[in-house]
C-alpha cells in the first residue's frame, strides 16, 4: 500500500531533502506542511498552516489522512522558554489533528546534537558527556526545546498507538535557500566574498573546534535515515544519532574549502572571529557580486546564517557522535564529508546562487 507523508517543514534543508528523497519511490505520496512562504517541489502536494495555531493545524488537516509524519522544522525564539512553548505546541497541534484519524502510524522528531550540548542560551552549560556522544547518554539538567518536542511524541504515541523516531543529526550540509541553519551554504558564500574581495579567508571558529574531531551529517543521508526508520521495526520507538560515518578536523578541511574555491586559508592564531561581527558590508559587496554574475539572489541575509555557523564553530568542546546504534539496528549509509561540500557547491553553481 502507499504510504503517505506528511513532512513539517518541506520547504527547509531537512524537509526539501527528505521530499526529494521519498519522491524517488515508487510507493510514497508526499504532502508538505508550510507557511506558504516558499515554493514546494515539484511533486509535493501542499498544505498551508500557521503551525502556532491549533485551529489553523486542524482546519488545514482536517479531513485529509496520513500514515507518516516528519517533523523537520522550527520557530526560533528570542528565549529558551519560548522555544519550548511554541515549538512543542507546534508538534502537539499536528499530533492531535492528525491521530484521532487511525491513519497515522509513526512520527519521526528532527532534534540536533544541542540535545546533548544544551540550547544556545545554555551551550555547554550543563555537564557535556563525554565524546563521542551516545544515545544512551540522555538528557542534560538545562532547559531544552528538544526535549519538549520528544515529550509531545512521546504522549502522542501513547494515547494513539504510533511508533516513532527521534533523529539527531550534526551540522547539515545540503541545498536549501533561506534557510536558518545552513554551514554549506554559509561558507560558500563566505568563500566567495573572500575570493572576489581579496579578504582573508579566516576560520571565525575555536581552537576547540579548530584542533579536535569532528563530523557533520549530510541532508541526503538524513533523508535516507528518516525513511529507513519510519520504516524498519528496528527503529521503531528508537532515538539515533545520524551522522556522515567519517570524521575530520578542521584545521585540514578549512584548507580543503579553500582550495576549492582558488583561496588562501589564513593561518589560524588561536582567536576567536565570528563571522556575524565581520560582514557588515557583506550586503552590499554581495548585491555587486551577484549583479556581475547574474545571481539569483542578491540578498545575502536570505543566503547564509552567519550566526549559526559561528554557534557551530565557535564552541569550546569537541563535538563527535557515535553511530552504533544504528549500524546495529540497519541503516549502513556512508557519505564523504567533503564530497558533501563539494557536491553542494557545484549545484550551486549549476543554480547561480554563486558564481560559477
Amino acid at each position: 500500500m502507499q504510504k503517505r507523508a506528511l513532512i513539517i517543514g518541506a520547504t527547509g534543508i531537512v524537509g526539501g531533502n527528505l521530499a526529494e528523497h521519498l519522491l524517488t519511490l515508487d510507493d510514497w505520496h508526499v504532502t508538505g506542511l508550510s507557511r506558504g512562504r516558499s515554493a514546494l517541489r515539484e511533486g509535493v502536494e501542499s498544505v498551508t498552516a500557521d503551525l502556532t495555531s491549533a485551529e489553523s493545524v486542524s482546519e488545514a488537516l482536517n479531513g485529509q489522512h496520513f500514515s507518516h509524519v516528519f517533523f523537520t522544522a522550527w520557530a526560533r525564539q528570542a528565549t529558551e522558554k519560548e522555544n519550548i512553548r511554541v515549538n512543542g505546541a507546534m508538534v502537539r497541534h499536528v499530533l492531535d489533528a492528525l491521530g484521532p484519524t487511525g491513519k497515522l502510524e509513526h512520527a519521526a522528531l528532527v532534534t540536533g546534537l544541542k540535545h546533548y550540548l544544551g540550547p544556545f542560551e545554555a551551550y555547554g552549560k550543563g555537564k557535556v558527556p563525554l565524546t563521542p556522544f551516545r544515545e544512551e547518554q540522555g538528557r542534560q539538567d538545562v532547559d531544552n526545546f528538544y526535549y519538549e518536542q520528544e515529550d509531545k511524541v512521546f504522549e502522542a504515541a501513547k494515547k494513539y498507538g504510533l511508533g516513532w523516531s527521534v533523529h539527531r543529526p550534526h551540522t547539515i550540509i545540503g541545498f536549501a535557500l533561506g534557510n536558518a541553519m545552513n554551514m554549506g551554504v554559509t561558507l560558500a558564500v563566505y568563500a566567495t566574498l573572500c575570493k572576489e574581495t581579496g579578504a582573508p579567508f579566516v576560520f571565525p571558529g575555536s581552537s576547540a573546534q579548530w584542533n579536535s574531531l569532528t563530523d557533520m551529517t549530510d541532508a541526503r543521508l538524513l533523508a535516507r535515515h528518516l525513511e529507513w526508520a519510519s520504516t524498519s521495526p528496528n527503529a521503531r520507538n528508537e532515538d539515533f544519532n545520524v551522522v556522515n560515518g567519517d570524521v575530520f578536523r578542521w584545521n585540514w578541511m578549512w584548507s580543503q574549502l579553500a582550495e576549492y574555491f582558488g583561496i588562501e586559508a589564513a593561518p589560524f592564531d588561536g582567536e576567536t572571529r565570528p563571522l556575524e561581527s565581520r560582514m557588515q558590508d557583506a550586503p552590499r559587496l554581495w548585491a555587486e557580486i551577484a549583479a556581475r554574475f547574474g545571481l539569483i539572489e542578491a540578498n545575502v541575509e536570505k543566503l547564509a546564517s552567519w550566526w549559526h555557523t559561528d554557534a557551530d564553530l565557535g564552541r569550546p568542546m569537541e563535538v563527535l557522535t557515535d553511530m552504533t546504534k544504528s549500524r546495529k539496528a540497519g541503516f549502513l549509509d556512508y557519505q564523504s564529508t567533503p564530497d558533501s561540500f563539494f557536491e553542494l557547491f557545484e549545484k550551486l553553481k549549476a543554480a547561480k546562487v554563486i558564481p560559477g
